[in-house]
């Protein structure tokens, strides 16, 4: 337990910049991998608000308590508004009996979730960071995601949302950088949801909180600060299982989630404007079930698709994609399939730099196909 109230500590102090930069080096390796564009402010939700992606997951959970009178939060260290500040201010608003601690015990935290939610209620539990939601696992897998369809529909956990940091951060190493959606991806009976931005995070959380599946959803933290937006105050939704074309392009489809969109983003840019490609961009944003026909409807189309995601290569998520695309797809294809992934490591500390699927990685897989 000391050893990860250290962790956070550290991570929290770096991602907070209360830590000092002693030189150019240390700036260097702590430099984001990407460039964060926000999207044009919304104008179909009422009063905006400028915000960063951890005020919009505030935003959103306040939203969800203010709404739903059974609503509760519950977590590791919620009450004081949590390691990344995403509760702040919810427990003075609600109450200690809707917003509150729970022991250092992920399958309890699951495990109490699915109670509560089967009681009616809805339960928004916290895991502290993705890379230790595997103590829950078999509450998840076994427990949450199978209920109604062991029971024929007579009970169920639908109101069950699990949150969680996921993602490279800088400085996180193999503890705190993980991103295990492929583990879930497995898993009938569950969604699994992924925001690239403050916009996309508030309105996808609501959604996950009013669905009536239980729902993990992975929060990108190197963005919880590094992206800001105009968010609407008010509650607004974004519909799971649909993806988004960002940008439209003739020459290859790139396909990506989370803080890898703006990393393909960049890709596109360097691809016109050194390369003369047209690429066309995809947010998948909901992993579990995903939006296969937009994705294959645009490879259709460009003949060419490149995957990036942050996880290993092997099982990572990709390969779904990559599988279901060939067998859709095979005779529109111009060129086999690329996946530009994290190593078939631990995630590494010092050499991050060189384990994370940059845009100098992802063009040059772009090229390559390019130039079958």
């Amino acid at each position: 337990m000391g050893l990860r109230r250290a962790a956070v500590a550290a991570l929290e102090g770096g991602l907070l910049g209360r830590v000092p930069v002693p030189s150019s080096a240390a700036a260097w390796r702590h430099a984001a991998h990407f460039t964060f564009q926000p999207d044009p402010a919304p104008s179909a939700h009422g009063q905006t608000q400028k915000m960063n992606l951890f005020q919009s997951i505030t935003s959103a959970l306040d939203n969800a308590l203010a709404k739903d009178p059974t609503a509760v939060i519950f977590g590791e260290d919620v009450a004081f508004g949590g390691v990344f500040r995403c509760t702040v201010g919810l427990r003075d608003k609600y109450g200690k009996d809707r917003v509150f601690n729970t022991p250092l015990c992920e399958q309890g935290i699951v495990g109490f979730g699915i109670g509560v939610a089967v009681t009616g209620a809805t339960a928004i539990a916290e895991i502290q960071f993705a890379d230790y939601i595997f103590p829950a696992f078999d509450q998840i897998v076994n427990e949450a995601a199978k209920y109604r369809y062991r029971s024929g529909d007579l009970f169920n956990c639908g109101s069950l949302t699990i949150r969680a940091p996921w993602g490279c951060v800088g400085h996180g190493a193999l503890y705190h950088s993980q991103s295990p959606e492929a583990f879930f991806a497995h898993c009938p009976g569950i969604k699994v949801v992924i925001p690239r931005s403050p916009v996309q995070a508030k309105g996808l959380l609501l959604s996950c909180i009013e669905d009536k599946n239980p729902c993990i959803f992975f929060e990108p933290k190197i963005l919880y600060r590094a992206a800001v937006e105009q968010v609407p105050v008010e509650s607004y939704y974004i519909p799971l299982s649909q993806a988004e074309v960002l940008q439209e392009g003739s020459d290859v489809t790139m396909v990506a989630w989370g803080t890898q969109v703006h990393v393909i983003k960049d890709v596109a840019t360097m691809a016109q404007e050194k390369l003369g490609v047209s690429c066309e961009i995809i947010d998948l944003k909901t992993i579990l079930p995903w939006d296969t026909e937009t994705v294959c409807k645009s490879v259709v189309k460009t003949g060419r698709l490149l995957i990036s995601h942050e996880a290993p290569l092997t099982g990572g998520f990709a390969a779904e994609i990559s599988s279901t695309v060939q067998e859709e797809c095979f005779l529109n294809l111009e060129a086999p399939i690329s996946r530009v992934c994290g190593y078939d490591t631990p995630f590494p500390h010092i050499f991050e730099p060189f384990y994370i699927p940059d845009k100098w990685k992802c063009y040059d897989a772009l090229r390559q196909m390019i130039n079958y």
